[in-house]
């Protein structure tokens, strides 16, 4: 006799791909702390230059460019973080750093949303950020451009534009931490696979939002991203 669950959850959440009518399931999202210089100065923290450092959300915190969501529970101060995604195409387990992009499917622009008072609580705890980081809707994720249309990442512009006003722009080579650093790193602590998704950390300029914000981004060669709070 076959155990029958309790009760259903929703499937994991899918992205689309540039190009096809096949959808990118994700598995897991990871996520790059400080790794713009300028960034953690405006937030008042030094890079930590020995190793990157990550935090996790999860899978159903991602919704698709275009959503309308409403204000974030519990928080009266919630930023946007652009950010380039890193979406891993294949297996990689203590992945050596010249082989690192081999893992990589595609890229595409995101969102990471962060109720910034309870990460500053945490932060002045000494205590996980998960409450700052991991909720509902906090990761928007656009349209992933396969990497062999993409090509390699270098100086591309990365730019967000809040409600038609430029607050972030910024460079892809300022990031402290190169793609290829960033899975070979990561990789010796998970066994990436395909559906994981890394977020590569945000430019300077973040801000807050409020109800009737209008969020678009972009990364120079990949399909913008959208975001609209619900007033």
């Amino acid at each position: 006799m076959t155990a029958a669950p309790l009760f259903d959850v929703p499937p994991a959440p899918s992205v689309a791909v540039a190009g096809s009518d096949q959808l990118f399931p994700v598995r897991r999202v990871f996520c790059v702390g400080r790794n713009y210089a300028a960034h953690a100065a405006e937030m008042g923290n030094e890079v930590d230059r020995a190793a990157p450092f990550y935090f996790t959300k999860s899978a159903h915190a991602v919704i698709p460019s275009g959503s309308e969501i409403a204000y974030p529970a519990g928080t009266r101060d919630c930023h946007y973080e652009m950010e380039l995604v890193i979406a891993i195409g294949a297996e990689a387990h203590e992945m050596p750093e010249a082989q690192a992009l081999s893992a990589v499917f595609g890229y595409a622009c995101g969102i990471d949303l962060t109720r910034r008072d309870l990460q500053a609580q945490a932060k002045d705890g000494r205590k996980p950020w998960d409450l700052g980081k991991d909720f509902e809707n906090s990761a928007l994720m656009g349209t992933i451009t396969p990497v062999a249309q993409v090509g390699e990442i270098g100086d591309q512009a990365i730019t967000l534009d809040l409600d038609g006003r430029r607050v972030q722009d910024a460079k892809l080579s300022e990031m402290v931490w190169s793609v290829p650093e960033i899975i070979a790193h990561l990789s010796r602590y998970y066994r990436l696979a395909p559906g994981d998704l890394i977020y590569t950390g945000t430019p300077a300029g973040v801000g807050p939002v409020v109800p009737g914000s209008v969020l678009n981004g972009n990364v120079d060669g990949l399909e913008p991203i959208t975001l609209t709070i619900a007033s």
